[in-house]
């Protein structure tokens, strides 16, 4: 799969684990791996609805470097540690996509590598084939 493109941003999950934060297909699929609210090592937001925000950013600014962005974005998962977040973490999804409407999935999980994430997001998008 030589024509696959792949984006590192350097968190260390990334070398240590053996995978890279988006990769781009050559039908113009992007998938973009589990991104958390954490950058430069610390959580960058306390609650579920400022967690969710920077782990969008992070998942978008991969996308960034592809030449894509958010109107590119086709599907999104979101992962939360407790029920009673849906709503917070619905309110972020809102803000930044209600205009894309990509097809989304809220999924409750039982806990996260590091215990004080309460989200995790995942994104796809898709770059439009040029003839």
């Amino acid at each position: 799969m030589s024509d696959v493109r792949r984006v590192s941003t350097g968190a260390p999950w990334e070398e240590q684990f053996g995978y890279s934060r988006a990769v781009e297909l050559p039908n113009g699929l992007v998938l973009v791996s589990g991104c958390t609210s954490i950058v430069d090592g610390q959580i960058a937001g306390g609650g579920p609805y400022e967690q969710a925000v920077n782990s969008f950013d992070v998942a978008l600014a991969a996308l960034r470097q592809l030449g894509l962005g958010r109107d590119d974005v086709v599907r999104t998962r979101m992962y939360l540690t407790h029920a009673r977040d849906v709503e917070e973490v619905g309110r972020a999804h809102k803000e930044l996509f209600d205009s894309v409407r990509p097809a989304a999935s809220m999924i409750i999980v039982s806990g996260f590598v590091d215990p004080s994430l309460v989200v995790e997001v995942e994104v796809e998008a898709f770059r439009g084939v040029t003839a």
